[in-house]
C-alpha cells in the first residue's frame, strides 16, 4: 500500500509543498529518495526509535520514501513526523482516513516527542493557498501558524498525539489566535529613551528627520560622544509596525530560525547591530541553501553598524545594491533566491584612527594622510547613499549635569508618525513606495520642486562639495521631510539649507 501525505520545503521566504510517498515492498531496509540532504536520511534512525516507543513495528520488508518534485532538494529534519506516519499508514498499522488533506512536518525525538522546526509561517500561508484543510505541526509553533486564518492548526507534542489525532482517538482542537488583537496589545515599550539623553540636540534632530523620512545616517564623532547610546534609541522613535511589515518581519525571522518558541508575532521593529568582523555572506545572506543575512533580519527595522572603518571593504561595499533596491538576490548554481530588506542604515565612526580629529579639547596625533586613508575605508558610493552625515561632538559637564527634562521618545514618535501619514497619503497609489527615502529619482523631480532661491542655493553647495546627482536627489528626499515634519507642503529654503547642513562628509575642508 502506499501511503501519501504533504510537507513543505522553504526556499528564501517563500513555501514549496512537497509531497510525501511511502511504500513498503520486498527487501530489508528503508530507503529516502528525492534529492534529501543528509538531515533528511538521518530521519531513518529518529523515525525507527520513535515509532517503537510508541509499540508500532517497522516493517521487516523495503521501505522506500519518495519526496516530490525529486528535482526540489529538500533539507533539514522537518519531515521526521510525515515519514512515521507515512510508515504506519502504509503498513497498515493505522489507517489515518484524513491523511492527505493535512501538512504535516515535526522533527522527532527519539522517545517520539516533537521539537520546532523553521518556516511555519510560510508553510501556512502556502498550505492555505494551495486548499489544504489544515497543518499539524509542534505545539511550539502552533502560535507562528495560527496567524493564517481559514486553516486548522493542529498542535501536537508528540507522534502518539499526531497518530491520535488522525485516527479520531484524540478530539484536539484547532488553535484559533485573533491576529489583530495580538497585534492591537503591542506597545512601543523600549529601555532606552530619548529622555535619558542630555545635550546633543542636533543629533537628536537628525535622527528625527532620519525616522520621519526613512533616511540612512552616519555619525561621526570622537569615542564616548554618545554616537552608539543615540542609535540605540532611534527604534523608540520609529513608527509602529503595520499588520503587513508585522508579517514580513515574522516570516524572515522564522525562516532564519530568530523567533523563538511559542512565538506569533514580531510586533516591534528589528534592530541588528553585527560586529564588524561579520562575513560578506553573513551580512547580506547565502550558504548552500541560502539564508537571511543580517540586512533580511533588520526589514523594516534598524541596521547599526558600529566603527564602520573596521568592517571590510568587501563586506561594505556588498551593502551599496541593497540600500539602492530595499531587496538582494542570491544566485547559486541550482538556485536564485530573493530576501526583502527594507532598512535603515544607522552607521557610525571615529573621524580619525585615534578618535579625537576636530576634538574641541583634546588633540589629535594622527596625521592628515592618516585621517584621509582612514575617512577613505568609506567609498564615495556608499556615502553617496547616506542621506544624513551628523557630526556627534561631546558635550560638557554642564549640559551633562543640567536638571532640564529632554524631550521622551513619545514626544518625538508622535510627530514622526504625523510626518509618515503625510507620506502615506502621498504615496497611497504607489505600491512600492512608503517613504521619502524610498522615492526613484524620477519621483523626486515631480514632488521636490523648490523655488529659484532653493535653486541657487542648491547650486552652489553641489558646485562647492562637488556632489554627485546622487547626492542630489537625497539633501531634496530629506529637504522634503523636513518640511513634512512642519508640516508644510511645499519645500522652503530654510529646509535645503538644513539638508545641506547634514553633508559633513561631502565638505572639502572637513579634513584640512
Amino acid at each position: 500500500m502506499i501511503a501519501k501525505t504533504f510537507g513543505a520545503s522553504v526556499v528564501g521566504v517563500e513555501a514549496n509543498i512537497i509531497t510525501i510517498e511511502v511504500n513498503v515492498i520486498k527487501g530489508r531496509h528503508i530507503v529516502i529518495v528525492g534529492l534529501a540532504d543528509s538531515a533528511v536520511k538521518e530521519s531513518e534512525q529518529r523515525v525507527e526509535s520513535a515509532v517503537k516507543q510508541l509499540g508500532f513495528r517497522i516493517p521487516r520488508q523495503k521501505v522506500v520514501v519518495n519526496l516530490a518534485p525529486a528535482d526540489v532538494r529538500k533539507e533539514g529534519s522537518a519531515y521526521d513526523l510525515p515519514i512515521a506516519l507515512g510508515l504506519l499508514v502504509a503498513s497498515d498499522q493505522i489507517t489515518a482516513p484524513n491523511f492527505d488533506k493535512y501538512i504535516v512536518l515535526g522533527e522527532l525525538a527519539l522517545d517520539g516527542k516533537l521539537r520546532p522546526i523553521r518556516g511555519v509561517l510560510s508553510i501556512a500561508i502556502e498550505a492555505r493557498k494551495r486548499g489544504f484543510k489544515g497543518f499539524v505541526l509542534p505545539k511550539e509553533n502552533a502560535k507562528e501558524a495560527a496567524i493564517v486564518n481559514n486553516l486548522d492548526i493542529i498542535p501536537v507534542e508528540t507522534l502518539e498525539e499526531a497518530v491520535g489525532f488522525f485516527e479520531d482517538e484524540f478530539n484536539i482542537e484547532p488553535l484559533v489566535i485573533d491576529t489583530r488583537e495580538i497585534f492591537s496589545q503591542q506597545k512601543n515599550e523600549y529601555e532606552a529613551d530619548f529622555s535619558d539623553v542630555q545635550g546633543q540636540e542636533n543629533i537628536k534632530r537628525a535622527l528625527e528627520i532620519a525616522a520621519a523620512g526613512g533616511h540612512n545616517v552616519i555619525m561621526i564623532g570622537p569615542p564616548g560622544a554618545g554616537k552608539t547610546m543615540l542609535a540605540k534609541r532611534l527604534p523608540s522613535i520609529l513608527p509602529p509596525l503595520s499588520l503587513h511589515e508585522a508579517l514580513e518581519t515574522t516570516k524572515i525571522h522564522s525562516v532564519s530560525g530568530h523567533l523563538g518558541e511559542n512565538a506569533a508575532l514580531v510586533a516591534t521593529r528589528p534592530y541588528r547591530s553585527p560586529h564588524h568582523t561579520i562575513s560578506d555572506v553573513a551580512l547580506v545572506g547565502g550558504g548552500g541553501n541560502p539564508q537571511p543575512g543580517e540586512i533580511s533580519l533588520a526589514h523594516n527595522g534598524v541596521l547599526f553598524l558600529d566603527e564602520l572603518p573596521e568592517y571590510k571593504r568587501t563586506v561594505l561595499e556588498v551593502l551599496r545594491q541593497p540600500l539602492e533596491d530595499r531587496k538582494v538576490t542570491i544566485s547559486r548554481a541550482k538556485i536564485s533566491v530573493e530576501f526583502p530588506c527594507n532598512f535603515m542604515l544607522i552607521a557610525s565612526m571615529n573621524p580619525c584612527p585615534c578618535g579625537y580629529y576636530n576634538h574641541p579639547e583634546k588633540e589629535c596625533v594622527c596625521g592628515t594622510g592618516i585621517v584621509h586613508r582612514y575617512l577613505n575605508k568609506i567609498s564615495g558610493p556608499l556615502l553617496d547613499r547616506i542621506d544624513l552625515h551628523v557630526e556627534v561632538t561631546p558635550i560638557s559637564f554642564d549640559e551633562m549635569t543640567a536638571d532640564r527634562k529632554a524631550e521622551s521618545s513619545e514626544e518625538i514618535r508622535n510627530r514622526v508618525i504625523k510626518a509618515r501619514k503625510i507620506q502615506e497619503e502621498r504615496f497611497k497609489v504607489i505600491d512600492s513606495v512608503h517613504s521619502n527615502a524610498m522615492m526613484p529619482s524620477q519621483m523626486v523631480k515631480k514632488i521636490c520642486k523648490i523655488d529659484e532661491t532653493s535653486k541657487i542655493l542648491l547650486k552652489n553647495a553641489m558646485e562647492r562639495l562637488g556632489l554627485s546627482a546622487r547626492a542630489y536627489d537625497r539633501i531634496l528626499k530629506v529637504a522634503r521631510t523636513i518640511a513634512d515634519l512642519q508640516d508644510s507642503s511645499n519645500i522652503q529654503t530654510t529646509h535645503i539649507a538644513e539638508a545641506i547642513q547634514f553633508r559633513s562628509l561631502d565638505r572639502s575642508d572637513w579634513v584640512s
